[in-house]
């Protein structure tokens, strides 16, 4: 572990469980412990076969979903001592989401989806600012489209501009490239990978080897745990590191 102040996310012993919903079964443990820390300039994927945490790891590092305990630090910030207003707040400074769903306004223009959470934060909004990050993604020419007038690439596209023009200190990817073809894929995480820098950083929760790859950590987790960790691997080598951990006993 790095020196917990240059970390932009810090967490220590989470622990997270779930129940069925209509049921009086015990609860089911899905992360089991798990400390960790992000720095500044990092893009870190997380792997793991089905089941075993990565999507709830990633909800209780951006404060989705809170953990049942340890704790978790955003930026400093603590966010079991937030209320869910502060945490909101916390969230449109500093945070960006990816998600397969897109999670785009269906009556807005691309560019008005890609200027919401600049309004939503009461900051004022960049035309030049927006202008760059459709650039960046390759739709000059769609800012006026709404997303039904785009393809599902087109618009996990504005959602990754939607996050370049926010330029917050934190972006969460929750498998990002799931329903696009492989060089949609490939572009948008040579974008997300480009993100991860002059002092932000990039969480990837991913099933793709390739986008894993790209990142300059990549830990594998295996029944809530963190199996073991990766550095500037290979795809092939993070396919051996995930084999591992799902035949791990």
């Amino acid at each position: 572990m790095g020196d917990v102040t240059d970390s932009l996310i810090h967490a220590e012993n989470l622990h997270k469980s779930f129940t069925s919903a209509g049921t009086k079964e015990p609860r089911v443990p899905v992360l089991r412990g798990i400390t960790l820390d992000v720095r500044a300039g990092e893009m870190v994927s997380i792997v793991g076969p089905s089941g075993s945490g990565k999507s709830t790891l990633l909800y209780c590092l951006s404060g989705l979903e809170p953990a049942d305990s340890g704790s978790v630090q955003l930026v400093g910030r603590e966010l079991g001592t937030l209320g869910r207003g502060a945490l909101a707040t916390l969230r449109r400074k500093h945070v960006g989401f990816v998600f397969q769903s897109y999670n785009l306004i269906p009556s807005l223009t691309a560019r008005e989806n890609i200027a919401l959470p600049a309004r939503l934060a009461r900051r004022r909004v960049n035309p030049a600012g927006i202008d760059r990050a459709l650039a960046d993604v390759g739709l000059s020419d769609r800012g006026g489209h709404r997303p039904a007038e785009l393809s599902g690439g087109q618009q996990q596209r504005v959602a990754i501009a939607r996050v370049l023009a926010m330029r917050p200190d934190i972006v969460f990817a929750d498998e990002p490239t799931g329903s696009l073809d492989t060089a949609t894929g490939s572009d948008v995480l040579r974008l997300l990978r480009a993100s991860a820098g002059d002092g932000r950083a990039v969480v990837v929760v991913t099933h793709d080897l390739e986008a894993a790859a790209l990142a300059d950590r990549v830990l594998v987790l295996r029944d809530g745990l963190i199996h073991s960790e990766l550095r500037r691997s290979t795809p092939e080598q993070v396919l051996e590191a995930i084999t591992l951990a799902g035949t791990a006993a």
